[in-house]
């Protein structure tokens, strides 16, 4: 019973009784018998995904004493109550509401399998049970009740697969998973093309240098999904270049070994760069194939992954929206559009589809871009006797170099990556010249690699509860995160600029898309190879303004930092521990790196970089000045990314101050023995071909 103060009990109402209001108790109700509501303004607490019975529906209230001369009330028959429906998975029923599940007031339902028998029990996380179950035999007090309900809202973020219309293992057929595949890449074009826009010419590379990256960048992420998809974690992630590596790559473009160079500095960097990503990736697949990756697990929380991950994103403040002022009625534009196709548009659906929320940034950066043509060819940024193409340092006119900025960032004709590519171009492994390594940029990847992982744990975890039956086992979660750094040493092979690895766009994507299957993954991989071949493509994407790179990265990291301070709703975001480390973690990881990258320049100071990239020159002028200039290099360096500082602040603090596991919102991944009994975690997760039982005894990367 919820109350059973005879004095607090309220009168019997009429029968039948009216059924329990969905709205939130009063805060001394909720004291006084231990309620602990999913969504309140007291506790927001939800965890990570777990799975529970079915609360066990309240029992009727005792009927009032009758006299004997009274005769017994007869039910009433106008509302028959809706058979139970059974729940394969759970093996238990599930009451319904007019014939329909309602997915509000109890657990949302698991995976629909006919693969197997009926899970024993399951518990937190989705993870099953060995041991047998009580439920059905001993009623669950009120106080007792945990209903797993993450937020629903109208975009898509549910816990388990109730609204997917593609799950994990489910191929409709070629048409529909060719659609779907297409649109899901399409959706996250942004973040696969982006950074090569940015470090190529940072790099001091041509407009077909640029087209080069673009292409092998494709090649590379098709190839490195369809490895992902089937030996590594095999759920549906697009792999590719993360933001996790744009701010190191960065630091090392602008070593202050580097400044001096002239001619061919692109093809030098890139092979200094390649060295460094083949090294750190290198140390993230002994992290993850040695079984080192489950233990390190148990520090990584989502407290510790939401900090991290938004750090990620806040980390290019600087180079965002200065590149968009250079041509503000673009960039705005470009940023408008996209804000309204993502927010207010969202709603609208054209045969089922939200094409707006879905294809915001295509439709975005289609739309600006046409109109920037139109006002290009219109002689709207034509000056009389100027010519955007013409080196400033080469301009005598006091009125072209007044308008040189406004040529050169609001044209679209100024870029020659379309004209100068090929029309085929097979990306091939050293195509730059032999990897460089340097001992100290090779250890600044290693730390990264990390930073990358512990991205990978908190995109594995939420997109299983969207698309799987369950999920990882600790053992999977370790195949997949070292298949990720043998995939990031292809990327350094073939010479991508950054390692490649999961992207933390694909949960924002799948809750969207509602596209769960992994074939539909694998086939637009397929398709991703064959663009790669085409050099024209990668001129066309490389031909993006400047202007619109900056504008569209305003949006992508926006979406970073949101998607990774979502995590936060596996623990109890309300909680004044949880409140504290987190907001530790944001602040010092923008105050600390900020102190780095000021220290030892003057105000007056004629800075040889554009401001926007100054942030990353801290290794020339940081706090630590020893006598060995690689520990300086090192520390300065990575003391300077925000990413790393929120790490170290979240990871010390979560795990040191005291908290209980349902307040920290700790991961709890499915248990081996426990998954291997079920033919649908089995199937999820096992690896094809029969090579799960070759290598059966390595414990540690499997099931």
């Amino acid at each position: 019973m919820s109350n059973s103060d005879p004095k607090a009990r309220q009168r019997p109402g009429p029968w039948p009784p009216a059924p329990e209001s969905s709205a939130m108790p009063p805060s001394s109700w909720a004291k006084r018998t231990g309620f602990r509501p999913k969504f309140s303004g007291e506790t927001n607490a939800s965890d990570s995904g777990q799975i529970v019975a079915t609360p066990q529906p309240p029992p009727p209230p005792p009927q009032q004493p009758q006299p004997a001369s009274q005769p017994k009330p007869r039910e009433p028959e106008t509302q028959p109550q809706p058979q139970a429906q059974p729940d394969l998975e759970a093996g238990r029923t599930r009451a319904a509401v007019n014939g329909v599940s309602d997915n509000k007031d109890h657990t949302v339902k698991k995976r629909r399998d006919s693969d197997g028998p009926p899970a024993k029990g399951s518990g937190q996380n989705g993870q099953a049970q060995s041991g047998p179950t009580d439920h059905a035999r001993r009623p669950t007090s009120r106080s007792q009740e945990v209903v797993d309900v993450l937020p629903n809202d109208d975009d898509g973020f549910v816990g388990r697969p109730t609204h997917m219309k593609y799950e994990l293992r489910d191929s409709p057929g070629l048409v529909p998973i060719g659609l779907y595949g297409f649109q899901h890449y399409i959706s996250i074009l942004g973040s696969l093309i982006l950074i090569p826009l940015v470090i190529v010419p940072a790099m001091g590379g041509t407009y077909e240098d640029t087209s080069n990256v673009v292409s092998t960048v494709l090649f590379v992420s098709g190839v490195t999904t369809l490895l992902h998809t089937t030996f590594g974690s095999r759920l549906p992630l697009i792999q590719g270049p993360s933001f996790v590596y744009l701010a190191p790559a960065l630091a090392i473009i602008n070593s202050p070994e580097f400044q001096g160079l002239n001619g061919n500095k692109f093809k030098h960097i890139m092979k200094e760069l390649q060295g460094a990503v083949i090294i750190g990736s290198a140390f993230q697949a002994i992290l993850g194939y040695s079984g080192l990756m489950s233990v390190l697990v148990r520090l990584i929380n989502p407290v510790v992954v939401s900090p991290t991950i938004a750090a990620v994103g806040l980390s290019f403040y600087s180079y965002g929206f200065p590149l968009v002022g250079s041509c503000l009625e673009i960039g705005a534009v470009q940023i408008l559009l996209v804000i309204i196709f993502s927010l207010y548009l969202r709603k609208i659906s054209v045969f089922g589809h939200r094409i707006f929320l879905i294809y915001a940034v295509p439709l975005g950066l289609a739309i600006t871009w046409a109109t920037a043509f139109l006002l290009t060819e219109a002689g709207v940024y034509s000056y009389k006797g100027c010519d955007a193409n013409v080196p400033a340092s080469n301009i005598i006119s006091d009125h072209c170099r007044q308008h040189l900025s406004r040529m050169k960032h609001c044209r679209v004709d100024t870029s020659q990556a379309l004209k100068s590519s090929p029309w085929f171009r097979f990306p091939y492994p050293l195509q730059w010249g032999t990897p460089v390594f340097h001992w100290k940029m090779a250890l600044v990847m290693c730390v990264v690699s990390i930073i990358a992982s512990v991205d990978s744990v908190g995109s594995y975890h939420a997109s299983s509860l969207l698309v799987a039956s369950r999920p990882p086992t600790p053992g999977v979660l370790s195949r997949g995160i070292g298949l990720e750094g043998l995939s990031s040493v292809l990327a350094g092979l073939w010479g991508t600029g950054t390692g490649s690895t999961t992207l933390t766009e694909n949960i924002h994507t799948i809750a969207v898309t509602k596209m769960g299957s992994r074939r539909a993954v694998e086939l637009g991989a397929c398709v991703l190879i064959v663009l790669s071949l085409i050099g024209k493509v990668g001129g066309f994407l490389a031909s993006i303004p400047e202007v619109m790179v900056a504008a569209l990265l305003c949006f992508m990291w926006a979406m970073l930092t949101a998607l990774g301070l979502s995590n936060l709703r596996y623990s109890e975001a309300g909680s004044s521990r949880n409140i504290i480390i987190v907001g530790l973690s944001l602040f010092f990881s923008l105050s600390i790196p900020a102190y780095f990258q000021q220290y030892g320049i003057s105000p007056n100071s004629n800075m040889s970089v554009p401001s926007y990239f100054q942030p990353y020159i801290v290794a020339s002028h940081g706090p630590f000045r020893s006598n060995y200039g690689g520990v300086n290099y090192i520390l300065n360096t990575l003391l300077s990314f925000h990413m790393v500082i929120a790490f170290l602040v979240a990871v010390i603090l979560d795990n040191t101050v005291p908290g209980s596991r349902q307040e920290r919102g700790v991961y709890v991944w499915s248990e081996p023995d426990a998954a291997r009994r079920e033919p649908a975690v089995t199937k999820d997760y096992e690896l094809p071909f029969r090579v799960g039982r070759v290598f059966r005894w390595v414990k540690w990367v499997g099931l």
